[in-house]
């Protein structure tokens, strides 16, 4: 059975470049049917918080990407990297080496001076030198020396390195937790992993890791390596470029579906497909699929989706997004009956959720138009004509189609064109120039409130 996991370091929140990996391990999962784990890897205790660990547990749950197993931590298992160690050292290979911080440091600045790559230089590996009195020691893997370690990479295909060209890396701290790659091996054995789907960052991790799977005698999963996530100017993603919290995305107003769906496209396509359901994610993800180059992110792509997916979201469901944000305004809102019909009305017409609030802005509060439309829009020519139409408005049943109609008799009766009164009429009641159908937005502000604003608007105008 396919088993596919993420294993995220709770040193920040969920990123981007977390969630998609993420993403693509839960889908080749389902598309399987396998199953997907979640598991915390927390072992560097200097950075890792709970709140970390809370980001990504609701990052995780606010995408969707539900887990079969998990979540695991690291730091639960300590004994397990113990033991394991112990029968590595019993075995023969694995050693203790008890070099000091700054002898390793001094070598390293050797080598540098030297031209040479930065590597231990094995010498505790066979060593018959007395300990150290009073030093803890770290466990080394006993690498080979000949040879080379070769896997299929599901997305780089065959990757080749010499053994000669890799040392003999820490496998146990001296404080006895494991390092990331014994501490990974570890668990993905143990837990069954088949697949390891993860940011091509990790390739240079992948044949160390073989070498210690071959020392236990394990069977080796299958290694599928993503591209990095670049910004839209070529260079590696950063907080500039939107590489945040996908919490901020969700705090922003953007809906998890549209996220999925642009994060899934990030370095993997079906086609010319650019708008999918996690239903149709599932059934054609294919790790053959993804990419070998690097990906590039775009805001601005981003948004078009969730545009898209705002259209056809369900009104009551909008309402409940965007109530905090109208909240956090302090806006006095209306039944939830003309709240959903306010949804309805603008949901096209915006790109996210705090734009929703915002372009629902004069709905809830008076907005003083600027100077330069009140000097455009307020004449001493329209205000006759504004002063016919509102002894009209003020007589008639106040729905969308009777305001419509009397618009247009006002337009019609003082040989006007519609955008003539209507733009006016539109400036004095929201204060803005680009709104619905003016008929449409007088109806759900309601005549009393629509009367007040025009009456009070025409105190301004000149003559």
């Amino acid at each position: 059975m396919v088993k596919t996991r993420f294993a995220p370091s709770p040193t920040g929140y969920l990123h981007i470049g977390g969630a998609r990996t993420a993403l693509f391990s839960w889908a080749f999962a389902r598309k399987q049917g396998g199953k997907f784990v979640l598991r915390i890897e927390d072992t560097d205790l200097e950075r890792s918080t709970q709140q970390s660990v809370q980001a990504i547990l609701d990052g995780m749950a606010w995408l969707g990407l539900d887990y079969d197993e998990g979540p695991y931590y690291q730091m639960q298992r300590l004994d397990r990297y113990q033991e394991i160690a112990e029968q590595l050292l019993t075995q023969g290979l694995a050693y203790q080496c008890y070099a000091s911080k700054e002898e390793l440091d001094t070598l390293r600045e050797q080598q540098r001076l030297a031209g040479l790559k930065p590597r231990y230089d094995g010498r505790w590996r066979d060593s018959r030198q007395t300990p150290p009195a009073g030093v803890k020691p770290v466990v080394r893997l006993k690498t080979p020396q000949e040879g080379y370690v070769v896997f299929d990479d599901l997305v780089k295909g065959k990757i080749s390195v010499a053994n000669h060209e890799l040392d003999d890396l820490v496998l146990l701290r001296s404080d006895g937790t494991p390092t990331y790659n014994f501490g990974v091996v570890l668990d993905d054995l143990d837990m069954g992993i088949t697949h390891v789907i993860r940011g091509d960052d990790h390739v240079n991790n992948t044949p160390r890791q073989i070498n210690i799977l071959k020392a236990l005698g394990a069977s080796i999963p299958q290694y599928a390596h993503v591209p990095m996530i670049l910004g839209a100017d070529g260079e590696r993603l950063s907080k500039r470029h939107g590489a945040v919290s996908v919490m901020h995305y969700r705090d922003q107003g953007y809906l998890p579906e549209a996220l999925i769906n642009y994060l899934a496209r990030l370095g993997w396509s079906h086609g010319d497909e650019e708008i999918f359901s996690r239903e149709q994610l599932i059934e054609w993800f294919d790790l053959t699929a993804i990419s070998r180059s690097p990906a590039k992110f775009n805001p601005e792509k981003l948004t078009w989706l969730n545009q898209h997916y705002l259209k056809t979201a369900d009104d009551t469901r909008l309402v409940e997004l965007v109530m905090p944000f109208l909240l956090e305004r302090s806006y006095h809102l209306p039944a939830a009956e003309n709240l959903l019909k306010i949804v309805n009305l603008l949901k096209d017409r915006v790109g996210t959720i705090e734009e929703l609030a915002d372009a629902s802005a004069y709905f809830f509060r008076t907005i003083e138009p600027p100077e330069a439309l009140r000097t455009q829009y307020f004449t001493a020519e329209i205000r006759p004509v504004l002063e016919y139409l509102v002894d009209r408005l003020a007589q008639i049943e106040w729905q969308r189609e009777t305001i419509h109609r009397e618009i247009k008799q006002t337009v019609s009766s003082h040989n006007l064109k519609f955008p003539s009164l209507a733009m006016p009429l539109r400036v004095m009641v929201t204060g803005e120039t680009q709104t619905p159908a003016i008929d449409a937005v007088l109806e759900l502000l309601g005549k009393e409130e629509t009367l007040h604003r025009l009456r009070g608007r025409m105190e301004i105008f000149p003559g």
